[in-house]
């Protein structure tokens, strides 16, 4: 539409006076009109202003899903000043890193994590004032001195600040998740709103869908593809606090979701819990999905009568997107819309079904331009000769349909052999008594990688070590078979539940470790 507006301040304005008590949001008991959430974000505008919150102006927020998160967040764009979304599982160095490092002046966090922060408060001295978010604290519980409250920065006026947007200003800073070093600060500008985009994305959906989300807010696909798309688009969406298997859709019928967005380890999860009589009986038509493993893609659609649509895009990825609306076979991401090769490390072609980097051409350097904060170099090497590398491994079939394979990252080699953490990691979760894994290399007395595997058991299975070798010494060939092999309750995620491979590495070999040479007879 020619009339879109093209800033989220005035998306969420234009909403407001179009659709007025038209529910917007579903938090637990909550529910907020399009009308409501412009009000409420006017008052944390206004409040913050008092602050001194204006263009050129960091706000962080660090606190779980909830509807003041997203007043917090889109009064910031109401004012011309850039959101700062805080991973909440961060803590010390990770933490000083982030407030620190995005000239953030203003923090407003949950009662939680409030320790969290007091501990490097005297170290990031570029914080100015701190607002706690005391509606979810217990029964009399006050901030420490100094601070201040959500409740005390909102008692202002519901009417629109009326701040002038500079469309060449930062609207916000997105941290990578620091794989190859400290997280990277993607920078967003007023001028890239991209806000047609996301609604080009939701052309599927209808007048009557629910969308939803339980994914967090501090990463781009709940912020965005879900949260901004429902704005954009006049959809009512579901917000939970987080992702729960065993609850995950006895949420989805009491709110009558018809979509919902999944990230990572989620369909296999779900796969992997307890059929029930009654899995096809729920309201969802779609599913955006990420990385769906292509042996579970169909059985999951079957089983809870639902529609995949695989999809690739990043952050960092200067707006490129791949998306399979099923006009590629299952399993695969689609076919690109834009100019792409399939690369080596030199930036030679690869082959039609040998695995490579994924990089697109870039026709407008400026529109899509990857920029990372205070960070000139990255920023330069991630486009290079006109091309923008992905870092993200692909192969192609001969139609030219794509496949995910692995983060670059993420990959391994073993004597010569080149190996993909993810299908090693798809084989070992085919074990019936396996929830999820983790595939890594470690350090090898022979020189390059040993594979190793972090395992996590369904709830009342037990599963032997030799048992898993066996099960991939059926399925896979010899030098992707894990020599280290460790069981464990849970493995490190990220908010988008994305395992931190880095954690897991870093740990590397332990003493409940078990070593497949120390065993063999």
């Amino acid at each position: 539409m020619d009339d879109t507006p093209t800033t989220l301040a005035g998306l969420i304005e234009t909403q407001a006076e179009q659709l007025g008590d038209k529910p917007f949001l579903y938090f637990e008991d909550r529910s907020i009109s399009f009308e409501d959430l412009n009000r409420q974000v006017n008052r944390a505008a206004n409040g913050l202003a008092r602050l001194g919150v204006k263009s050129g102006v960091g706000v962080a927020i660090m606190m779980p899903n909830s509807g003041e998160w997203l007043f917090v967040y889109f009064a910031t764009q109401k004012l011309g000043a850039y959101a700062v979304p805080v991973n909440v599982a961060l803590k010390g160095e990770g933490l000083r890193h982030v407030v620190g490092h995005s000239d953030s002046s203003v923090f407003v966090c949950h009662p939680d994590y409030v320790e969290t922060v007091q501990e490097i408060r005297d170290s990031v001295p570029n914080i100015r004032e701190i607002v706690v978010n005391t509606t979810e604290a217990a029964k009399g519980w006050s901030p420490p001195e100094g601070w201040r409250t959500l409740a005390e920065v909102m008692d202002a006026p519901d009417t629109n600040p009326g701040a002038k947007i500079d469309p060449n200003a930062i609207s916000g800073l997105l941290y990578t998740s620091g794989t190859t070093g400290a997280p990277k600060g993607v920078v967003s500008r007023y001028q890239s709103s991209n806000i047609e985009g996301i609604r080009a994305l939701g052309a599927v959906l209808k007048e009557s869908d629910v969308l939803y989300t339980c994914l967090p807010l501090f990463h781009a696909n709940a912020l965005f593809l879900t949260t901004v798309r429902a704005i954009a688009m006049g959809l009512p969406m579901v917000l939970l606090r987080r992702f729960s298997a065993s609850r995950f859709w006895d949420e989805i019928r009491r709110y009558g979701v018809t979509t919902f967005n999944a990230l990572g380890a989620m369909i296999p999860i779900l796969m992997k819990q307890p059929e029930r009589e009654n899995d096809t009986e729920n309201s969802v038509r779609i599913v955006f999905s990420a990385a769906c493993p292509a042996s579970v893609w169909a059985e999951f659609e079957k089983r809870f009568g639902v529609y995949i649509v695989e999809g690739y895009a990043a952050v960092d990825g200067g707006g490129f997107a791949i998306v399979n609306f099923g006009n590629s076979p299952k399993g695969s991401i689609g076919k690109p819309m834009n100019p792409i090769r399939i690369v080596d490390d030199d930036d030679n072609d690869v082959p039609v079904g040998q695995p490579g980097e994924l990089i697109f051409e870039v026709d407008d350097a400026k529109r899509r331009k990857v920029e990372y904060y205070k960070n000139e170099e990255a920023s330069n090497e991630k486009i290079r000769d006109g091309w923008l590398h992905t870092g993200d491994l692909v192969y192609a079939d001969p139609e030219g349909n794509l496949y995910f394979v692995d983060r670059k990252t993420d990959s391994l080699r073993r004597r010569g052999e080149n190996i993909s953490s993810w299908e090693v990691e798809r084989e070992i979760d085919r074990h019936p008594a396996v929830l999820e894994s983790a595939v890594f290399g470690v350090p090898s007395e022979l020189g390059e990688h040993d594979v190793m595997v972090v395992v996590v058991v369904k709830e009342g299975e037990k599963l032997r070590p030799e048992e898993l070798i066996r099960h991939c010494e059926q399925r896979m060939a010899k030098f992707m078979i894990p020599r280290y092999i460790e069981f464990r309750d849970s493995i490190p995620k990220t908010g988008t539940h994305r395992v931190q491979k880095s954690v897991l590495k870093r740990e590397g070999v332990g003493p409940s470790t078990w070593d497949r040479e120390a065993h063999k007879s």
